[in-house]
């Protein structure tokens, strides 16, 4: 087996460990590591996602087990995020990699500190009206396949922020992200083909590997640490990236 396997391999076991402790930065994290070395943005986002279908199948059956989800949730997000996801990727795979690259740099470095920006807001409960479920997965999937990662950061943040229980938020937009994964994927594998995916392997075994730790990891890791980190990371791998 080859060494990019195997860094393959690292990539998604250590993206899933983080994603499953704070419900966000999967595609993130492997995105931004895959355009570092020098995978196109379109076939990064793709392989990201054909990877998640695995992993957020795994999270998701670890968090039902855990009782984490909230079925609510997951009711109002899945339809709404899988339209958006199935429009995002059509639109990256009909734009010039090369062109579109800077841009999805910027993208993520902005993820990046968004996510620095919620680790340090203070949170106060407050009542969250249902119809605002909706927009919140659909901006997420749509941003999520084009810029290769952005459903946790979008959608948990959002939901936690507005005073939701944070395992039960965890919980369901990991279970609702292999829905709106899967279509992705199927977008892209119409648009692509497999053939450009086939590296995803490395990222499918080390994410799944590390799945079921992801429901005890976020009982166990305290998540603001956590999140500074996960950002000072995505925000200077992208910064690499664009000069």
């Amino acid at each position: 087996m080859s060494f990019d396997f195997f860094l393959f391999v690292l990539i998604g076991f250590c993206a899933q460990i983080v994603d499953g402790a704070l419900g966000m930065a999967f595609g993130v994290l492997s995105t931004t590591s895959l355009l570092a070395i020098g995978i196109p943005p379109a076939t990064a986002s793709a392989m990201t996602h054909v990877t998640e279908v695995f992993t957020t199948a795994a999270s998701g059956i670890s968090h039902v087990y855990h009782r984490n989800v909230n079925w609510h949730f997951v009711a109002w997000l899945a339809p709404a995020g899988i339209i958006g996801g199935v429009i995002g990727a059509y639109l990256l795979t009909r734009i010039d990699g090369k062109a579109i690259e800077p841009i999805v740099s910027a993208y993520l470095a902005a993820i990046g500190l968004y996510i620095l920006f919620k680790a340090f807001r203070p949170l106060w409960p407050r009542d969250v009206r249902d119809w605002i479920i909706p927009y919140v997965g659909f901006g997420g999937g749509i941003l999520d396949a084009a810029g290769g990662g952005g459903w946790g950061p979008i959608v948990t943040t959002s939901l936690v922020g507005r005073g939701h229980d944070l395992k039960k938020v965890i919980g369901s937009t990991n279970l609702t992200e292999f829905l709106v994964t899967l279509s992705i994927s199927i977008t892209f594998v119409l648009t692509l083909g497999w053939s450009e995916l086939n590296a995803a392997i490395g990222l499918i075994i080390g994410g799944v590997i590390a799945a079921p730790f992801g429901a005890y990891v976020v009982h166990r890791v305290p998540v603001r640490p956590l999140m500074v980190a996960v950002a000072i990371i995505i925000i200077a791998t992208s910064a690499i990236r664009i000069f």
